[in-house]
């Protein structure tokens, strides 16, 4: 089945009036409401001609607007002949269609335009199926709205009639059966991924999580040395990345990218994505990295949270890094955000300020923190010298016979793995006092 939505109800190149009802509990002030429907209209291609916005308790089952908000909007689509309205909100498939037989043009919501964003940055064979995936079941009960718009875009399919109602059973079944084949091939793509992330459980894992254009990939490029994609723009990049980290004195650690968040995304964009997020999901360590230089900071952390929550993502181990702190001319909002976040470290990703801290932080919270250790073993245990190569401090060794004698530091959660390697580990506390196995666990 041809895919309609992807290739015909695209926003590209269009003028659109920006429309939202503003909720009065909002604590995003109202001159800056719309800031972030724009950033997304603007990033989807779209050139904004005029903005209106009303502020009620709920929207109107009918319009979204009132009545006289309506008109008002009418008036201002017709002076500035705007080809779309942009709602920042998500409407009903009612409101959608009231609205554009009202205004008498397309209407799009907030979950169309991420939708249309996530549909031209997806690069990957699975972002590409995930997006479709996520248009059909959202335009599924939108349907009949959806000639609508390719009629009144693109003057294509069913120009000047609407369509019959044969033709929409006909394309709910065609729909119906490319969502199960897309379901099954992202439910192989989900189980390999799995085993592929269960098979890491003997390397140390981070990832990186986010609200969209905090700086997540940048941080990546500043901590790893990779060269992963970068752009000032929402949602940049849909697929996660992941790449190797060493850490001084604690060894290889794997890093993970992952997508960006925003306010009320799509439910069905999260469920489709919920498998790329598996990296997140498994990480011993969540780097929740936050725009610091953002005047919304500390909404953008509370999103992120839920969405966190949303797809089943426990963040109680997470280490909040404020980024972009060479930006922020008021350093009384770095500092009103650590006070409430007391164990959040400021990084600029840019300059690389604070990152030699936050090394530092994620080694000491990965590793349970440290135990010095000797460890004796055979001088051929050749798993054992790679394993304590790759993940401790090797500060020295000896040999007696065919027997090798190891001064290590040694992140407490590699105890049990040592010891299992048919070597002989002696503890030492910070006085030289050796430990029993009973005064210390290794923590996972």
């Amino acid at each position: 089945m041809a895919n309609p939505i992807r290739e015909e109800l695209r926003v590209e190149n269009q003028t659109a009036v920006l429309a939202a009802v503003l909720d009065p509990s909002d604590p995003v002030p109202k001159e800056r409401a719309l800031e972030e429907i724009r950033g997304l209209v603007e990033t989807a291609g779209v050139r904004v001609v005029g903005e209106i916005a009303q502020t009620r308790d709920t929207k109107h089952p009918a319009t979204a607007f009132g009545p006289g908000k309506v008109e008002e909007l009418a008036t201002l689509v017709k002076a500035t002949d705007a080809q779309l309205v942009v709602f920042d909100n998500n409407l009903t498939p009612a409101q959608g269609r009231n609205l554009e037989e009202a205004l008498k043009t397309v209407i799009v919501d907030r979950s169309e335009v991420i939708l249309d964003i996530f549909a031209n940055s997806a690069r990957t064979h699975e972002a590409k199926l995930q997006v479709e995936l996520a248009q059909l079941l959202y335009f599924r009960p939108r349907l009949k709205r959806l000639w609508t718009h390719l009629e009144r875009i693109g003057g294509g399919i069913g120009a000047g009639r609407g369509p019959g109602e044969k033709q929409l059973e006909t394309d709910r079944r065609l729909l119906d059966r490319r969502v199960s084949e897309l379901k099954r091939k992202l439910g192989e793509i989900d189980a390999r991924r799995e085993r592929l992330v269960a098979n890491r459980h003997d390397q140390m894992t981070v990832s990186l999580v986010g609200y969209t254009n905090a700086g997540k990939s940048t941080l990546m490029n500043a901590l790893t040395g990779a060269d992963v994609y970068v752009a000032n723009k929402l949602f940049a990049t849909l697929d996660t990345r992941t790449r190797k980290w060493d850490i001084p004195n604690l060894g290889e650690v794997l890093l993970s990218d992952t997508v960006g968040f925003v306010r009320n995304l799509p439910h069905h964009l999260v469920a489709s994505f919920r498998s790329t997020l598996e990296e997140a999901r498994q990480a011993q360590l969540l780097l929740h990295v936050v725009d610091a230089s953002h005047p919304e900071a500390e909404e953008q952390i509370d999103t992120v949270y839920k969405v966190l929550d949303e797809i089943g993502i426990e963040h109680e181990n997470v280490l909040l890094v404020l980024n972009k702190v060479d930006a922020i001319e008021d350093r009384s909002l770095v500092d009103v955000l650590r006070r409430k976040h007391q164990d959040a470290i400021g990084v600029s990703a840019r300059s690389g300020e604070g990152l030699d801290r936050l090394r530092n932080t994620v080694a000491e919270r990965v590793s349970g923190g440290y135990l010095d250790a000797q460890i004796e073993a055979d001088v051929g245990n050749g798993r054992l010298i790679s394993f304590l190569a790759e993940h401790a401090d090797v500060q020295d060794t000896t040999y007696e016979d065919n027997r090798m004698i190891m001064q290590c530091r040694l992140p407490k959660r590699f105890l049990k793995t040592v010891q299992d390697e048919d070597a002989t580990v002696t503890l030492r506390s910070d006085t030289g006092a050796v430990l029993s196995d009973l005064e210390i666990q290794p923590e996972r």
